[in-house]
């Protein structure tokens, strides 16, 4: 770090000189622009004008050797890491089957769209742009489609709906395909500071959205995995009573969680939840150990692995509830003692 002293120039206009160093590096001479970008912080970040941060970011593949799984892989990481324009290029010629593969690949990721084709090439290219993008509003929707998820999941688990069951599970892309996208802008926010003006947001709140929206992207993933695990028969016994209430104070613990991290309520409901928790977990732990021996073999296996994924659902949501913490505590708003 260097300390430089602030002058006065012309009785209105504050100069400040630049390192050498980094001058010279980034070719900058008498003349030359930067960009600033002052933050609330009370910091004032410099770029020079010749930086490629703000450009389209163009990344080509070698695709021929990659089958759907590796496609599907390298598409996604492209995308969000920020990649702007993919170009999978086959010097074999892309198959009929092959381009309609990855137009459905692009169609599960946001803004992503098939920008031209020839014989040996595909160009994808996102559509997105960063100022239209509201990243509090995507978390929010990725909360209600996860709660959703999970609560239809359980349902057709003790209730034995196939049909119900099936409508969760396609639901899981779209939990993705709104992770996918907040993890992309919070990937460019860490070298495109033109991003951070655009989102509107500090860095600190892209990571926070980040981390909240990966607990949501999990809890979809086990109300999925319940969903799977469904089949045509309805539990037996009084499981699925125990099983919808712990169910129902899982989503309730992800639910408060949510709303000190996203909507301002009082940071007391997060400490509240992550207690919750402790209390709902211990008694499937010992719920589960009253399991062994009891019904048939197969039935009580489901619900072993539905009550695996309900304790997970409460895990997540209070580590939902300690991020509301941290970013209260950032922002200064802890209550006093």
């Amino acid at each position: 770090m260097e300390i430089r002293k602030v002058q006065l120039s012309g009785g209105t206009t504050y100069t400040v000189s630049l390192p050498k160093s980094w001058a010279t590096e980034h070719r900058i001479d008498a003349g030359s622009a930067v960009r600033l970008h002052p933050k609330g912080n009370g910091s004032l970040l410099v770029e020079s004008a010749g930086d490629t941060g703000g450009d389209e970011r163009t990344t080509t593949v070698d695709s021929g050797g990659l089958d759907r799984d590796g496609l599907a892989r390298t598409i996604h990481a492209l995308y969000v890491v920020g990649v702007d324009r993919i170009r999978l290029v086959d010097d074999t010629t892309h198959s009929t089957e092959r381009r309609s593969t990855i137009t459905r690949l692009a169609g599960q990721l946001s803004g992503l769209e098939v920008l031209e084709t020839t014989d040996t090439e595909i160009t994808l290219r996102s559509l997105l742009d960063p100022g239209s993008v509201s990243i509090h509003k995507s978390v929010l929707r990725l909360k209600l489609i996860t709660l959703g998820m999970a609560r239809d999941a359980m349902r057709a688990f003790v209730t034995g709906d196939r049909s119900l069951a099936d409508t969760v599970i396609e639901r899981d892309d779209e939990a993705d395909k709104l992770f996918a996208m907040v993890t992309r802008y919070f990937r460019r926010s860490l070298s495109d500071l033109a991003v951070i003006d655009e989102l509107d947001h500090s860095r600190d709140e892209l990571f926070e959205y980040y981390y909240v929206a990966r607990q949501f992207e999990r809890i979809a993933d086990h109300a999925e995995k319940i969903a799977r695990l469904a089949n045509e028969d309805a539990l037996t016994d009084d499981l699925d009573e125990t099983l919808s209430s712990y169910a129902d104070r899982a989503r309730t613990i992800v639910d408060h969680a949510a709303d000190v991290a996203l909507s301002n309520a009082h940071v007391g409901m997060a400490y509240d939840t992550t207690a919750n928790r402790d209390a709902l977990v211990d008694e499937i732990t010992a719920f589960s150990h009253e399991l062994h021996g009891r019904g048939e073999p197969e039935e009580i296996h489901r619900v072993g692995l539905v009550l695996d994924s309900i304790e997970r659902t409460a895990e997540y949501g209070a580590n939902i509830a300690e991020m509301a913490v941290q970013r209260t505590a950032r922002q200064g708003e802890l209550p006093d003692a």
